[in-house]
């Protein structure tokens, strides 16, 4: 006992001048896998693990080998638990408690009432908001293509969304530049995350950096624009509130009760910021509309 604690206090600092997760580095662990998947995942094994694998795992593309790592990471835990040593990542995230085939239960419950919220959020919009209001089709149209996806794409999303309020109204050729710029910057993004390499300390830097683009432009827009239209504080907040809450994916800490981490708390509490933001399109849209109505009728 004592000669396998002294190990894992070696391999712990080992670890840490090397690239690579603790856990996963951890001989146990290598030793547990390669010993489950000799055992399992070969010849009539596989075949008998196959014939006893939920239907819905095997549809969401979890494999024999898949099966070991997750089996052996809790063996691997169970030790470090049990000699008083703090949980380890493995390949880079912390473990999770398996949920039917979702890896994170809690993340994908919270990006799902994310997505609830501004699909419910969207169709409010174009319930109240008439289709002739200038920013109509722009929070629509783009909304529905880009919003679903991922971290980086409701940054410029809402990076594009100012473009359009600030700029683009008066110099549509502007906006139509910027928008193919930030398409293109999103395709690299994901394809370099997808093809080459996914590197999470990459993806954390893209969109802090993007982030403080999306913050200091709103800002900058609504302490212009506030004495003229009171309803940008809706803005202020909704873009404070994102920034300060996106603070949530710096900690790092093991997730509660094997499900709960920060990333997935980020996500539970942006949730009523998306109401926010959209009742602050609603409010401006309608402005926009009744100042084009009454430029229409000056002319």
């Amino acid at each position: 006992m004592a000669g396998r604690a002294a190990r894992l206090v070696l391999l712990a600092g080992a670890a840490a001048l090397a690239s690579g997760s603790q856990g996963d580095r951890e001989p146990v662990y290598r030793d547990c896998v390669l010993k489950c998947e000799e055992q399992n995942c070969s010849g009539g094994a596989l075949k008998h693990f196959r014939s006893r694998q939920p239907i819905y795992m095997s549809l969401a593309g979890w494999t024999c080998r898949d099966d070991c790592k997750y089996e052996c990471m809790w063996v691997t835990v169970g030790l470090y638990l049990q000699e008083g040593h703090r949980v380890p990542q493995f390949h880079g995230k912390w473990p999770f408690s398996r949920f039917l085939f979702f890896q994170e239960p809690a993340s994908a419950v919270a990006s799902f009432l994310n997505g609830l919220a501004s699909l419910v959020m969207l169709c409010r919009y174009r319930t109240f908001v008439p289709v002739s209001s200038p920013m109509y089709h722009t929070c629509v149209a783009f909304a529905w293509k880009m919003d679903y996806f991922c971290a980086s794409t409701v940054i410029l999303h809402s990076i594009y969304l100012c473009c359009v309020r600030t700029v683009g109204l008066q110099h549509p050729a502007v906006l139509s530049a910027f928008r193919a710029l930030l398409l293109l910057m999103l395709t690299a993004h994901v394809s370099y995350l997808s093809l080459i390499r996914f590197d999470y300390g990459y993806n954390l830097v893209a969109n802090v950096a993007i982030g403080l683009v999306n913050v200091a432009w709103w800002l900058a827009w609504c302490l212009w624009n506030q004495r003229r239209l009171p309803h940008v504080r809706k803005c202020v907040v909704v873009v404070l509130l994102l920034q300060g809450l996106s603070l949530l994916e710096l900690l790092d800490f093991p997730p509660l009760f094997w499900v709960l981490d920060a990333h997935a708390i980020w996500h539970i509490s942006t949730i009523p910021v998306h109401v926010l933001f959209f009742s602050f399109l609603e409010d401006d849209s309608l402005y926009l509309l009744k100042e084009s109505e009454a430029k229409f009728k000056r002319d």
